[in-house]
């Protein structure tokens, strides 16, 4: 099992990421010696219930989830059970007799609750992907009961006394089993195991009301994004429109009983392609504000009074650990450290941003007054003028991409690119059960010798009850707590329009970068060479972990993969040379745009964890916010904070700078690539696999980004990147 010091309802749906001193084991001693299990195996041990959602999974390669067999109104009473199982399996370690050493503490912790660890990875990907009565009803259920269970492990102080004595004393542990111990410490501490009696309890009553607000607040969202639902009937009003989208948005409606209109879904694979073709300018805005005002409307699903609670609650918990901040409380064991450190990150990217948006905006102006559109240029117009300028500035249309863009033909490159870097091999198996029919599933073998590596699950579309983005889950993580390697299942999850029937799915440029950038964290999670479950694969730093997948869209735009698997839908042509050298030197257009809308919603994050606990109007003080920092009144922040699930329903509160710092990491990284003359160099491929991809969380990641690298990271790389400085 993961950590269970970190186990809340967070946790469950995000299943959805230097040299040793000379007296130390490496971490590939680590990884093989032989150790005495004995006294954990007796502590820990399988329970069979003859409950599908609890017991070991059956099948091939080490078992598979069993989604055929599921029966979700069975679902509250299993992970109820699986709950009671772990609290017994979590009691027996804090409880044993005998002087606590790492195998019968810190190694039985990890061995314990897998039965939960069974149900809630069932769970999670049933409120993520099929969010369907009666799941809502069981997550309302379940989210204070995660959080109750984590609680009750944190504040065990006969289970915090083992654990503490290992950490004082960690003599003769490796590297990483050190890494291990100073991660449990950690959790406990920051879960208020130092606190008295009354502060626990006060904590335990916090962090239950935020576990119901929190999935509240995702529920509210989801309910938007399904009741709001724009529907065409005129065929007019389809002016614009590439043949492909109108052709999606005819199967969109159709899904919804709607044959013969045409439907724009309250997602931004929906919204931003329509903003960008339609020349209907009032539905333009009618779409934007439908999309933007999402957990907005002063209905039922508003979501302003649960975000004034989660942050007055997340202030006080902050508080009562003896943090400043929420923000600071956060950041301490991130790779930034302290919020001050991210927001010096930020603020330096902030002014040239905004300068290229009003530079982009001028443009865009120009082009509507020489139409004699009489308009000033609003946030609905954006994306469509841009693509003006866009086919101005550099001859490039959108339109003219996409045919080329088609989601099997790039799932076909990303699978060859892995392969070229890091030896891998995917077979399509048709033999596994999967949880709906749009899903499939590859098992992922290494090509040197044919062995088994892990599975690869890809649920593309979108559908009623998935929640909207893209997000890879972690099924099944590697480890060798056993003495020999698990098998990774791993899972992409997007919200692509499904094409007509007959007629190849085609997404757009930023879907296919969204395509390799999910792809980067399944790749990173099937490259974990780690001992212990929870520091394997993803589960680094929320400032790191989006470096890899980052750093994975660069293979998109390679030569070798745009000329095998950019081909043309109808004619099978590969995307033009031509065509190529107008994206090339169009890279860095929009970054205004892009980079602005980021960053509002990653200060804007870090400013409502830093303002106190004082009760807030959170339309007010994102408006306040944005004034103070010159927003361009043309852009909005990418999430708006009634629908910023990022960190009010997941992990990323106070986090979601996360995103800018991880770029500026690959930004940096893919430099060392172009220095070594191919995105292929043999010799760098494996570096990275060696100094980041395989080693989870058992290092220090600035270590191991430094030894890839060869120095610390630079944010001038990232400047080049996005054509803020000049390119060197």
């Amino acid at each position: 099992m993961r950590n269970p010091v970190k186990l809340t309802l967070a946790s469950v749906l995000a299943l959805n990421v230097a040299a040793c001193a000379p007296a130390e084991k490496t971490i590939e001693q680590a990884a093989t010696q032989t150790m005495d299990w004995s006294q954990s195996q007796s502590l820990i041990t399988e329970t069979v219930t003859g409950d599908i959602l609890l017991d070991s999974w059956a099948g091939p390669h080490g078992g598979v989830p069993p989604w055929d067999q599921v029966d979700t109104s069975k679902m509250s009473a299993a992970l109820n059970q699986a709950i009671d199982m772990a609290k017994a399996e979590i009691e027996k370690v804090a409880d044993n007799p005998d002087a606590p050493t790492f195998d019968n503490t810190i190694v039985a912790l990890e061995k314990s609750g897998a039965a939960l660890d069974r149900a809630g990875t069932i769970f999670g990907v049933h409120a993520s992907n099929l969010n369907v009565d009666p799941i809502p009803a069981v997550l309302k259920e379940m989210s204070p009961k995660f959080a109750a269970l984590g609680d009750s492990v944190t504040q065990n102080a006969a289970l915090f006394a083992r654990v503490k004595s290992i950490y004082d004393n960690m003599e003769g542990l490796n590297t990483e089993q050190k890494r291990l111990v100073d991660d449990y410490y950690q959790d406990f501490v920051r879960g208020g195991a130092n606190l008295n009696d009354e502060d626990k309890a006060k904590m335990s009553e916090i962090n239950g009301r935020l576990a119901t607000l929190t999935t509240q607040f995702g529920q509210n969202v989801l309910a938007d994004e399904q009741g709001y639902v724009t529907y065409i009937t005129d065929e007019k009003d389809l002016a614009g429109l590439s043949d492909g989208l109108i052709s999606s948005m005819a199967a969109a409606a159709k899904a919804r009983d709607k044959e013969g209109q045409w439907a724009i879904t309250n997602t931004r694979s929906s919204m931003s392609p329509f903003l960008t073709q339609s020349e209907n300018r009032a539905l333009r805005e009618k779409v934007w504000n439908t999309y933007y005002n999402r957990g907005d409307n002063g209905d039922a699903n508003d979501n302003n009074a649960i975000i004034t609670e989660i942050l007055q609650l997340r202030d006080q918990r902050a508080k009562l650990l003896g943090y400043k901040t929420h923000a600071h409380w956060k950041l301490e064991n991130q790779m930034a450290r302290t919020p001050e450190n991210a927001i010096e990150l930020m603020e330096k990217i902030w002014p040239h941003a905004i300068a290229r948006a009003n530079e982009e905006v001028a443009d865009m102006q120009a082009v509507a007054d020489e139409e004699g559109a009489d308009i000033k240029i609003k946030p609905w117009d954006y994306r469509y003028y841009a693509e003006k300028v866009r086919k101005a500035k550099y001859d490039l249309d959108s339109a003219e991409i996409k045919p080329y863009m088609q989601m099997e033909k790039l799932r076909e490159g990303m699978f060859w690119s892995a392969g070229e870097i890091y030896g891998f091999d995917f077979k399509q198996r048709t033999d596994i059960p999967v949880f709906h029919e749009d899903v499939r599933v590859w098992e992922v073998l290494n090509k040197e010798d044919g062995s088994h590596v892990g599975l690869w699950y890809f649920d593309p579309y979108a559908r009623p009850g998935k929640r909207s983005g893209a997000w890879m889950n972690a099924y099944r993580t590697q480890h060798k707590l056993d003495g020999k390697p698990t098998t990774v299942i791993v899972s992409n999850n997007s919200n692509f329009v499904k094409g007509a029937d007959g007629v190849p799915t085609l997404i757009s440029w930023d879907d296919a970068e969204t395509l390799f950038h999910e792809f980067g964290h399944a790749i990173h999670g099937l490259n974990s060479k780690v001992t212990y479950p929870t520091l394997s694969g993803t589960a680094v730093s929320r400032d790191y972990v989006e470096f890899p997948s980052q750093l994975y869209e660069h293979w998109l735009t390679t030569p070798e993969v745009l000329n095998k698997f950019a081909v043309h839908y109808e004619t099978g042509e590969p995307i033009p040379q031509a065509l190529l050298d107008k994206i090339e030197k169009a890279a860095s257009f929009n970054q205004g745009f892009a980079t602005t809308e980021y960053l509002a919603s990653a200060l804007v994050d870090m400013k409502l964890h830093m303002a106190g606990g004082d009760p807030i109007d959170p339309d007010k003080f994102e408006r306040e916010t944005l004034e103070a920092l010159n927003m361009p009144e043309q852009i909005v922040m990418r999430h708006r904070t009634p629908h910023f699930g990022h960190i009010f329903s997941g992990g990323y509160h106070a986090g979601y700078y996360s995103y800018l710092w991880a770029d500026t990491l690959t930004a940096d990284a893919a430099e060392k690539f172009k220095e070594a003359g191919s995105f292929y160099d043999k010799e760098t491929a494996k570096s990275l696999h060696d100094n980041i991809m395989s080693v989870g969380n058992t290092i220090d990641p600035a270590d191991g980004f430094r030894a890839f690298r060869g120095r610390d990271v630079s944010v001038d790389a990232l400047m080049r990147d996005r054509g803020f400085a000049p390119k060197g």
